[in-house]
């Protein structure tokens, strides 16, 4: 199961128990939302994506959404969302509980900078009823990230 493969990732940093298992599903953000009790924007979604054959993860602000032409000119190739077959496949984790922790080696994380104007956020643990509060610095080391990126649209004050 995807999130013991969590906690397990986790146990040695001392957060294994900081892990939140709800009693509910945290699949989607707005359920995430409502099972954690944050605005919707603080649900640090992870969205899959097929990029030269090899899975990229996008950690996103749960309001934000992919800008194709903002994608495009980051990874030079078109957004293209792994199907769910391919997330379970290339991640090890079920859509609803895809997270950037205790991925297969080859997998590459990526933060969107819609995450940095919160204090802490809310990822996914590997499965489609949990979630882990952190800052933005500990998402960064924790999901070994390879950088900060600016792909996303609509989280923006107009």
């Amino acid at each position: 199961m995807s999130i013991e493969r969590v906690k397990e990732y986790f146990r040695p940093l001392g957060r294994e128990g900081d892990i939140l298992e709800f009693p509910v599903s945290s699949a989607t953000v707005e359920l995430a939302a409502q099972a954690v009790g944050v605005i919707p924007a603080r649900i640090a979604k992870t969205l899959s994506f097929l990029v030269d054959g090899g899975c990229v993860l996008i950690v996103a602000a749960g309001d934000a959404k992919i800008d194709n032409s903002k994608f495009k000119a980051a990874f030079h190739t078109k957004a293209k969302m792994l199907t769910p077959e391919q997330a379970v496949e290339m991640t090890g984790h079920a859509v609803g509980g895809v997270c950037p922790f205790a991925n297969p080696e080859g997998v590459k994380t990526y933060l969107d900078v819609s995450l940095q104007r919160f204090d802490t956020v809310f990822p996914a643990a590997g499965s489609s009823n949990s979630a882990i509060q952190l800052t933005c610095d500990e998402l960064a080391q924790y999901s070994n990230s390879l950088g900060w990126v600016d792909v996303c649209k609509g989280w923006q004050a107009e």
